[in-house]
């Protein structure tokens, strides 16, 4: 069983040409103790704060995501240093790496509710984590995959993207994206997925 706790809601916005941006940043509590998104280098407080709300001290942290390379969602992971770290499609402990091919698709499972998957197109080693309770209600925790998702955002590759949006989509029951407030994916979202998915198709 998990408990799913949002330390931090993220955003990203524009004001007077400027870009302002910072990521969620969710806890998963139960058989492995996950944090997912450390924000950027000068929020260790927010972080911390939120810890010892759940009474989770650092060093208890079993696993430390990184939805992708992107200083915001990377900038306090050195907070806990004996967890197994993943960024992206990288997963390593200390000076350790494993392999594990995310580049063919495969999901790295971390126990019999939390599994990690590759969701490429904002940048090319994006994961989604997905948390399934047990009532079989599934949470995906998308870093920026699923931001804005009916809108078009920086990628390296849209059309990636689009389509693993859809593929979450379809999978999830509620999302928590990278920059903005968990959702309950709607029918509507996924008809409005699914149509500009056969866009790219007929393009």
């Amino acid at each position: 069983m998990c408990a799913i706790t949002i330390i931090h809601n993220g955003y990203s916005f524009m004001n007077n040409g400027e870009m302002f941006a910072n990521c969620t940043c969710t806890l998963i509590k139960g058989t492995h103790n996950i944090i997912i998104d450390t924000m950027t280098a000068w929020d260790s407080e927010v972080i911390l704060r939120g810890l010892r709300k759940e009474n989770i001290h650092p060093d208890q942290i079993d696993y430390v995501v990184s939805t992708h390379g992107h200083s915001d969602h990377i900038g306090n992971n050195n907070l806990f240093l004996k967890a197994t770290h993943i960024v992206g499609f990288s997963i390593s402990h200390k000076d350790k790496f494993y392999i594990h091919p995310f580049e063919n698709g495969e999901e790295y499972i971390i126990n019999d509710y939390v599994k990690v998957i590759p969701t490429p197109g904002h940048t090319l080693s994006d994961v989604t984590v997905l948390v399934t309770s047990e009532d079989r209600k599934v949470h995906a925790i998308a870093g920026i995959c699923c931001c804005l998702i009916v809108h078009q955002d920086g990628s390296e590759n849209p059309v990636l993207q689009r389509k693993n949006r859809l593929m979450i989509a379809n999978m999830a029951n509620w999302i928590i994206p990278g920059h903005g407030p968990m959702f309950k994916v709607t029918p509507e979202i996924r008809e409005s997925l699914n149509r500009q998915a056969s866009i790219d198709i007929n393009k």
